[in-house]
């Protein structure tokens, strides 16, 4: 069942790894098949050099499981939440990434300081509230997708595909499980530079809002001027 997507859930998990994100089993991709409502995910605990795309498990939007012999990554409520949310994602990462993670712990945004971070955040990554304890002792893994949509707000999630879960962690996502990795590694750039920049600058104000829209712009929308467009083929 849903093999293409199983083989890509396995090779964006296994770029967490090469993308230097995790260690040992810490973290999971998944990724949704709109059209039949079903998600995959990576298997809880096993580690990443053992894996294999009939590992991966496949479940529907309630959280049964549909597909696999081994139990889904205990995030899968959070996952869940996240593409009952946000039609438009297709992909979802969760990593304990140092330098994001380092932001999470101070319960504090990665502020838009240059222009790399605007060429994929428009503005600040936002950090959520701490979980209230009823929360965090009622279904924990399903409050932390509630608290990260409460802190999206109005935000567009794609020109938002990040958040900060307050002492815990970053969650990143994109149009596919691979859109997610990659905007999960741009993240721990940002978050890298942006602890660096903070430390040399305590008080940098951060890019002007004419220069975040003018880079966030050129690579996303309808309107975007980066990269190549892909020619008519000429008749022969």
């Amino acid at each position: 069942m849903l093999k293409a997507l199983r083989e890509q859930v396995l090779e964006a998990n296994l770029d967490l790894v090469s993308g230097g994100l995790v260690l040992y089993t810490f973290g999971n991709v998944s990724g949704i098949d709109r059209t039949q409502g079903l998600v995959v995910i990576k298997p809880s605990g096993v580690p990443y050099d053992k894996m294999k795309a009939d590992d991966m498990v496949v479940t529907d939007l309630a959280g049964t499981k549909i597909f696999g012999e081994l139990k889904p990554s205990s995030d899968l409520a959070t996952h869940l939440l996240l593409y009952k949310s946000f039609p438009a994602v297709g992909g979802v990462v969760h990593s304990h990434s140092e330098f994001a993670t380092i932001w999470a712990q101070a319960g504090r945004p990665i502020p838009a300081l240059g222009t790399t971070h605007a060429d994929y955040f428009h503005g600040p990554v936002p950090v959520t509230r701490k979980l209230t304890d009823a929360e965090v002792n009622g279904d924990y893994v399903l409050n932390t997708g509630v608290v990260i949509v409460e802190a999206l707000g109005n935000k567009n999630p794609m020109s938002m595909p990040a958040a900060l879960v307050a002492g815990h962690g970053p969650f990143c996502w994109g149009t596919d499980a691979a859109g997610a990795v990659h905007n999960a590694i741009v993240l721990e750039s940002v978050a890298r530079m942006a602890l660096h920049t903070m430390s040399l600058r305590p008080d940098a104000a951060g890019v002007s809002q004419a220069l975040l829209d003018r880079h966030y712009f050129r690579k996303h929308g309808a309107a975007a001027t980066y990269g190549q467009s892909i020619p008519n083929q000429a008749k022969p």
